[in-house]
């Protein structure tokens, strides 16, 4: 079996190693939110970051007050991403390095992903199957629904191992925009803008 992994956070600016051929796509009937806490790679225990996850998006919106009827999906209610095939002689070296980057609360499972015809009328499968890491509602790194003030006030200020909490923010809204620019990502725009506006300020 080919071995996939589908990024749509970090993983869109910087890939996993050894990926040998890549795919535009997203996956469908779900959310990329700011609701993961960082303590590992954007923030640290005392003072955690934030960085994405994607979340059912019946579930997320639960949280945000919205109920949405049974099947029915929103029109933000689409991830994209990228899609990386690994190289097979590489393939048990990438699950481990895979785990071990998102031990921090972030469980594996496998979605299809998908892409449309370039005058999005028709909608096709690209990739039967691809890893994709999730950090679920019951995770303990799962912070929730945060008003957006206070969630890029948290983003503005923190920083970790890997750097700034608002550097990851600012290259995800950058490669989005830049791989995408078809796709509105509403969310991940507006936080950007609020970030910028309050860094501005110091």
């Amino acid at each position: 079996m080919v071995y996939w992994v589908f990024g749509y956070g970090s993983l869109i600016f910087k890939p996993p190693p050894h990926a040998i051929e890549q795919k535009s796509g997203y996956v469908k009937g779900v959310v990329r939110r700011f609701a993961q806490s960082s303590i590992d790679h954007r923030g640290t225990l005392e003072a955690p970051g934030r960085v994405v996850t994607v979340i059912e998006a019946r579930e997320w919106h639960k949280l945000e007050g919205i109920t949405i009827p049974k099947g029915q999906i929103l029109p933000e209610d689409y991830v994209w991403g990228m899609a990386y095939r690994i190289d097979p002689h590489y393939e048990e070296e990438v699950k481990a390095y895979m785990e071990h980057r998102e031990k921090n609360g972030y469980t594996c499972h496998f979605v299809p992903v998908y892409s449309t015809s370039t005058d999005g009328k028709e909608e096709s499968v690209i990739v039967a199957s691809a890893e994709i890491w999730i950090g679920k509602l019951d995770n303990p790194a799962f912070i929730g629904y945060e008003p957006e003030k206070e969630l890029a006030q948290t983003i503005a200020e923190r920083k970790g191992p890997s750097g700034p909490n608002k550097e990851y923010l600012y290259k995800l809204a950058d490669s989005v925009r830049h791989l995408y620019p078809h796709v509105r990502d509403d969310y991940l725009f507006k936080l950007e803008a609020t970030v910028r506006a309050l860094e501005s300020r110091n």
